[in-house]
């Protein structure tokens, strides 16, 4: 560790898991981290369950920071509104209501603040979502850049889905191309024009998930929307809490070919991009291929099977992925900072 908190502690990757590790977690006792018969912070996952009658209570917070606030393809207010409901929903929650906490710098133009409000407010409308409470706060000018929103979500299910519980056998299915917003983000903070353009995929996934909780719910191992870090990130993640080797083929996993141009000129791996509109699913082997059909029909025809996940002495813990041109490598989590301020 550093004597200073830098920007590469927030983004998702190594630097950020030891960060919380060194800040927060080593002070935790195990009964701290632990809930009984729920989910804390002894799984690090998309949120935290409380066993009710019935099922869950599922709950999860997260800050948006995302420069600029307004970008191609959403702004600030859908991604925090999108961002929640989708942390939930890979916990197998429905998303039932949202707390907001809106902090904004002095001089912020009241116009910009009502468009973010106002894309927050839709997004929950589309899904059936409620704001029942929140706080604003406005910080003296030059104590802020801009503004910040933090969300805490509450959703309930009958049955929560732990990425700890991928089991060797299962398949690795993407929802769709993946790398669109942090591409988006990067273009936008670097003042690139891309031919085509590039949007990011911000949306929340309640058309998708709902349907295959309900249908597929006891197959679905493992759920997560691959923000910071990427599907790189999430994979890693899944392998390091299991112990189990994940194995990909590149040529299986959807990147659109103008992010995949751009990323290549700027030296960037669109894998370890953040996606805001993606799910990453560990689905049962026997039921992947079924899965899969579901999740094209229900709109996302981009979607993939791009790997397994196996045991091995030598590999587990590990991610290694099938190269295009036939090699093999191991696809480590990002390091470093890979884009500022991206959600």
């Amino acid at each position: 560790m550093t004597e200073e908190v830098r920007l590469a502690h927030g983004s998702g990757g190594k630097e950020t898991q030891g960060l919380l590790n060194e800040v927060i977690l080593s002070l935790l006792g195990e009964d701290m981290k632990k809930v009984k018969g729920g989910v804390g912070t002894d799984e690090l996952d998309d949120g935290a369950a409380i066993p009710i009658p019935g099922g869950y209570a599922v709950i999860t917070v997260d800050s948006y920071t995302v420069k600029p606030y307004f970008f191609p393809g959403g702004d600030i207010g859908e991604l925090a509104a999108s961002g929640t409901i989708n942390d939930l929903l890979m916990m197998g929650a429905k998303p039932l209501a949202i707390v907001d906490s809106i902090v904004v710098e002095e001089g912020f133009p009241l116009e910009d603040l009502r468009r973010i409000t106002g894309s927050m407010v839709e997004t929950l409308k589309r899904v059936g979502v409620k704001l029942v409470g929140g706080d604003l706060k406005v910080i003296p000018k030059g104590g802020l850049d801009g503004i910040v929103i933090t969300t805490a979500g509450l959703g309930f299910a009958e049955r929560i889905i732990v990425d700890s519980n991928l089991r060797p056998g299962d398949k690795i299915i993407v929802s769709g191309t993946v790398g669109d917003h942090g591409a988006a983000i990067l273009a936008a903070q670097e003042g690139l024009e891309v031919e085509g353009g590039i949007e990011s995929d911000v949306a929340p996934l309640h058309d998708l998930m709902m349907p295959l909780i309900e249908e597929y719910g006891p197959a679905i191992h493992a759920a997560q929307d691959p923000t910071r870090g990427g599907l790189a990130q999430a994979l890693n993640e899944w392998a390091s809490k299991t112990g189990y080797l994940i194995t990909v083929e590149e040529d299986k996993i959807p990147v659109r070919e103008k992010v995949r141009a751009f990323t290549e000129m700027l030296g960037v791996d669109p894998l370890t991009l953040a996606c805001e509109g993606r799910a990453v699913l560990g689905v049962s082997g026997d039921n992947a291929e079924d899965v899969l059909g579901v999740v094209r029909d229900l709109g996302f025809e981009e979607a993939s099977i791009i790997g397994e996940v196996r045991e091995s002495e030598r590999y587990g813990g590990m991610v290694v992925i099938k190269a295009i041109t036939g090699g093999l490598r191991i696809l480590e989590p990002p390091s470093g900072v890979i884009v500022p301020r991206i959600c």
